[in-house]
């Protein structure tokens, strides 16, 4: 089946080159910290967050076995803190996969305060013609209140300064996952 992050990949390769600064602000098991990683080479940089300790050693073991450029900062802080990393206007690509670690404790999950903190900083770092990538999983233990709080916000951007392009899974059930990619126009 195709997943919601393959979907948010196609578009990090279409906007990521070699000597990028790049985020993943919700590393987890450190699959799009790979990508970035190999897209972005040993020019680039890319900043990878999570709040959990396991999160860490699971990306680390996976760059190190995937033989990624030693191109990555894995930091131990939260989403909301992305701004004390990086500078405005510099990052070309940013990524966040909202809800909780797969195979880890589903009561420590992505919250909706943090969250809209981090996007909203994450907005102010991107570079003109940067891109932001959301995935957003609402339902069972992530609820809805995150999601909600998103795209409230994210309605309410300025046009001529942001496009956000809002997808949605039209046939499946049970509350798929929310793809939204944000471009900044200036």
């Amino acid at each position: 089946m195709y997943q919601i992050t393959d979907w948010c990949h196609h578009f990090m390769k279409l906007q990521v080159a070699p000597g990028d600064l790049c985020i993943d602000a919700t590393m987890g098991n450190g699959h799009d910290t790979e990508l970035l990683c190999r897209l972005a080479d040993r020019q680039g940089t890319v900043l990878a967050f999570d709040i959990q300790e396991k999160a860490l050693k699971a990306t680390k073991k996976r760059l190190s076995e995937a033989g990624v450029p030693d191109n990555y900062r894995l930091i131990l802080d939260s989403h909301s803190h992305i701004s004390r990393y990086a500078s405005a206007d510099s990052v070309s690509c940013i990524v966040f996969n909202f809800g909780y670690l797969p195979g880890a404790d589903h009561s420590l999950a992505t919250k909706p305060k943090t969250s809209l903190e981090a996007v909203q900083q994450g907005l102010k770092l991107l570079k003109k013609d940067g891109l932001m990538s959301l995935c957003i999983y609402s339902g069972g233990d992530t609820g809805f209140q995150e999601r909600d709080t998103l795209l409230s916000f994210l309605k309410e951007l300025n046009p001529r300064h942001y496009l956000v392009i809002l997808s949605s899974y039209y046939n499946r059930p049970n509350h798929p996952p929310v793809p939204v990619l944000i471009r900044k126009l200036i």
